[in-house]
C-alpha cells in the first residue's frame, strides 16, 4: 500500500469540515462487535458533515441523518426494523442543524450519500436544489424498492433520478490505501473513496483540512464502533437480527479489507479518522465548536 498521501501544491486547497447533529440510534452492542453484552445498548450519533471548500466557498453535504418523520417517512420495513431493534431519537435533525449557520436546505447544491440505509438518507425530498451522489451500485437497491417490493427497506422514489448521479468507481484511481478514489472538485482538496463490503454504493470521505498535509477521512459505516479501528473488537458474525447476511456487512471479507485500509490511512501523519456513529468523539466534540456553524480542527 502506498505509505502517504497526496502532498500538498502551492496554494493547496483545503476543506473546512463541519459536523452536524443529525439524531441518535441506540445501537444494540453485539449485533455489531464480538465483545458487545447480549442486552447492552449503546446511544450513538448519527452525524452528518458539510464540508466547505475554503478557496471556491463551495460546499458538499455529506449524509443526511435520521428524519424526524421516520414513522411514516420510511418503508414500512424499515419502520419494523426500527421499532423491533433500535431506538432513535431526532431532538435535532440535519436541517436545523445547517439553521444554526443560516443555512436553508435550498443553499445546498450537493449532496453525497455514503449509502441508503435509513440513518444517513433524512429526508431527501427537503433538498429541492440539490445534486444527490452516490455509488453506482446503489441504482440496484433502488430499482426495485418499496413499493415495487413490499418488503424492501429502501424506497424506489428516495432521490429523484433527474438530479442523481450515479458514481461509477471502475474508472476511479488510487489516492493512499485506497484503490479508488475521485478528486471531486479537480483541486485536491476532496475525494470520494470507494468503499465496499457494507451495502452495495458505499463510499466514504477523504478531505484535505489544511494546506499544509491536515486531512480527515470520513469512515461512515466502514465501522459502526471505534474498537473496530483499534482492533480491540471484531465485527460480530452470525446475529439472528441481521437477517441472510448475519452481519453488519453484506460482504464481511471486502469490509474486512477495507476496515484495514482506513487503519492504514490513520497511521499517516496529521489524518482524523471518523465514523458516523462515534459517540465518544461526539460526547468530547459536540461542544467543542466542531459543529457548524464551527469546524472540526484540523490536525
Amino acid at each position: 500500500m502506498p505509505s502517504s498521501l497526496p502532498p500538498p501544491s502551492s496554494s493547496q486547497p483545503y476543506c473546512e469540515v463541519s459536523a452536524l447533529d443529525a439524531g441518535f440510534i441506540d445501537l444494540p452492542d453485539a449485533m455489531f462487535i464480538t465483545t458487545g453484552k447480549p442486552n447492552g445498548k449503546t446511544k450513538v450519533p448519527s452525524l452528518a458533515f458539510l464540508l466547505t471548500n475554503a478557496s471556491s466557498k463551495k460546499q458538499v453535504l455529506f449524509d443526511l441523518g435520521i428524519r424526524k418523520d421516520w414513522e411514516t417517512g420510511y418503508p414500512p420495513a424499515t419502520v419494523d426494523w426500527i421499532n423491533n431493534v433500535y431506538n432513535t431519537q431526532i431532538p435535532r435533525d440535519v436541517v436545523d442543524s445547517l439553521a444554526e449557520g443560516n443555512l436553508s436546505p435550498n443553499d445546498i447544491k450537493t449532496v453525497v450519500l455514503s449509502h441508503i440505509h435509513w440513518d444517513h438518507t433524512g429526508d431527501p425530498s427537503a433538498f429541492t436544489k440539490a445534486t444527490f451522489l452516490v455509488g453506482g451500485e446503489t441504482e440496484t437497491l433502488l430499482r426495485t424498492g418499496y413499493p415495487i417490493n413490499p418488503d424492501s427497506l429502501f424506497a424506489h422514489d428516495l432521490i429523484p433520478p433527474h438530479r442523481t448521479q450515479l458514481l461509477k468507481t471502475d474508472s476511479w484511481g488510487p489516492v493512499g490505501p485506497f484503490p479508488r478514489a475521485f478528486d471531486y472538485w479537480g483541486d485536491g482538496s476532496l475525494y470520494i473513496v470507494d468503499a465496499p463490503g457494507h451495502l452495495a454504493g458505499h463510499v466514504n470521505v477523504l478531505a484535505r483540512t489544511s494546506a499544509d498535509g491536515g486531512w480527515i477521512y470520513l469512515a461512515a459505516d466502514s465501522a459502526h464502533f471505534l474498537t473496530l479501528l483499534t482492533g480491540e473488537a471484531e465485527v460480530t458474525v452470525g446475529h439472528a437480527a441481521h437477517g441472510p447476511h448475519g452481519c453488519a456487512h453484506i460482504d464481511k471479507e471486502l469490509a474486512d479489507l477495507h476496515l484495514s485500509r482506513i487503519r492504514e490511512v490513520g497511521k499517516f501523519p496529521k489524518v482524523r479518522v471518523l465514523i458516523s456513529h462515534d459517540a465518544q468523539w461526539y460526547k468530547d466534540n459536540r461542544n467543542s465548536g466542531a459543529f457548524w456553524p464551527g469546524h472540526i480542527p484540523s490536525l
